[in-house]
């Protein structure tokens, strides 16, 4: 008997095979659109991304409304991937879709600023505490553009990232720690320069590796999300963020900080929950209602040296920006949500399913003796195979199962419950009710009494 994190992998091997099989007879509809697919799309799909779920052919969506999905065979789920994050508050708020349906009208893109412009900048500011911003279509963008402006007013080249982070995909941040060494990325597609030349990695929650990467006075930037994420949730330890912050500091470098998924901390990020100053922030995905946009923010005193570095450059091209950033369609869905979608009032009912999930998830995994383990950022919630919560991005990857969790992901998809493919990670809407995250849990548990060795 095979036995891995506590599951019999022969029974949840068999089990799979069964839920693979019933998920073609259920979905006809997507396995004809599957097949049409494969003519015009690489891998099937528009974006390569949309075949890591587990489903044995494509899942074709025909609607996404709150956190109801329903797919092209009539199959109805509740959705606590929220399209990785993009659609956080739910599907389709009704006052953004109002905001966007009201703009598109007047204008889509005209490279010239509105009044909705000024007022996002100026509840960003307020809510995160830094002066000054500007706007562009991903976090990817703003973490690039939001690098190069580190570079350009410190006039270093380097820049220093956690390993296993994500950031987008910006070039820069592709190297990992193997065995001690930093290596680019093996999954990394077409890169063809040493990305280690200009980009050093250590590990989150090491002060003494951090402090030593830093003592050259070479990097730029330090580029983090407060609370890693994307390895698998990885939180600080108690002080680290208020001994790092000082450590950057002391050696010059800035703080860029990438809140676009630890926004579920709170309407104010991570940094406005736990006091961080960073002298850059980013938002990304979550910021539109689903519309493509991010935001990045200065402090005073960089905004000052941005402002001089632009001024005393050659005219040209400054490699920021893009002729669709800011444009009205995205200003107009990013107030419209900022105003009447993420409000604290909202971020109350998303937390409490949360921790609705993380406690019902902690009690079934100790009953069951599995030497799982949850940790809850807000209104996300993350389960690992591992029995205590990683400290940095190798203890999480190093957690890591990605056959387990095809497992269990076809498994409750198939009970009407969508979680994020890519690892364990879980969102919890507005919309969502009390019943919704019960269902969850009592599917997770039906699969767990199959399987556990």
């Amino acid at each position: 008997m095979a036995i891995r994190h506590g599951i019999d992998m022969n029974k949840a091997e068999a089990l799979h095979r069964a839920e693979a099989s019933d998920f073609l007879r259920r979905h006809l509809r997507s396995q004809a659109l599957s097949k049409q697919a494969e003519r015009h799309l690489l891998f099937g799909v528009p974006m390569h991304w949309m075949a890591d779920w587990p489903t044995p052919c494509g899942l074709f969506i025909e609607q996404a409304q709150g956190v109801a999905l329903r797919d092209v065979d009539g199959g109805e789920y509740v959705d606590f991937c929220l399209g990785d994050t993009g659609a956080m508050f739910g599907h389709a708020p009704a006052l953004v879709v109002d905001a966007i349906t009201r703009e598109s009208a007047r204008g889509l893109t005209a490279m010239l600023p509105g009044e909705d412009a000024l007022w996002v900048a100026e509840e960003l500011a307020r809510r995160f505490g830094l002066p000054v911003w500007q706007f562009a279509l991903s976090a990817s963008d703003a973490n690039r553009f939001a690098i190069r402006w580190a570079r350009a007013v410190t006039g270093r080249d380097q820049i220093l990232v956690f390993n296993g982070c994500y950031h987008g995909t910006v070039d820069d941040v592709f190297v990992d720690l193997k065995d001690g060494v930093a290596k680019p990325r093996a999954s990394l597609q077409g890169q063809v320069y040493a990305l280690t030349e200009h980009t050093r990695v250590v590990e989150f929650n090491d002060l003494a590796a951090l402090e030593a990467a830093l003592a050259d006075g070479r990097v730029a930037c330090v580029l983090a999300e407060p609370a890693m994420t994307n390895i698998g949730m990885v939180l600080p330890q108690p002080g680290f963020w208020a001994a790092a912050q000082d450590v950057i500091r002391r050696h010059g470098s800035l703080l860029l900080l990438d809140e676009t998924h630890t926004i579920s901390s709170g309407p104010a990020g991570y940094s406005g929950e736990y006091g961080l100053e960073p002298d850059l922030l980013v938002v990304g995905k979550p910021l539109a209602g689903g519309l493509a946009a991010a935001a990045y923010g200065f402090s005073e005193d960089l905004a000052r040296r941005a402002h001089r570095a632009k001024l005393d450059a050659p005219a040209g091209h400054s490699g920021i920006g893009t002729t669709l950033s800011a444009n009205r369609l995205a200003c107009a869905a990013m107030r419209a949500n900022l105003a009447e979608v993420m409000t604290a009032a909202n971020y109350r009912v998303m937390q409490e399913r949360a921790a609705q999930f993380a406690e019902g998830m902690r009690a079934l995994l100790s009953r069951l003796g599995l030497p799982w383990c949850v940790t809850q950022l807000g209104a996300r919630c993350e389960f690992q195979f591992r029995f205590s919560p990683p400290l940095n991005g190798g203890e999480a990857a190093a957690a890591q199962d990605e056959e387990l969790e095809r497992f269990i992901h076809l498994y409750l998809l198939n009970r009407g419950c969508l979680i994020t493919p890519f690892h364990n990670m879980l969102l919890f809407a507005p919309a969502l009710a009390e019943s919704d995250v019960a269902h969850l849990l009592g599917s997770f548990e039906s699969w767990l009494e199959r399987v556990r060795g």
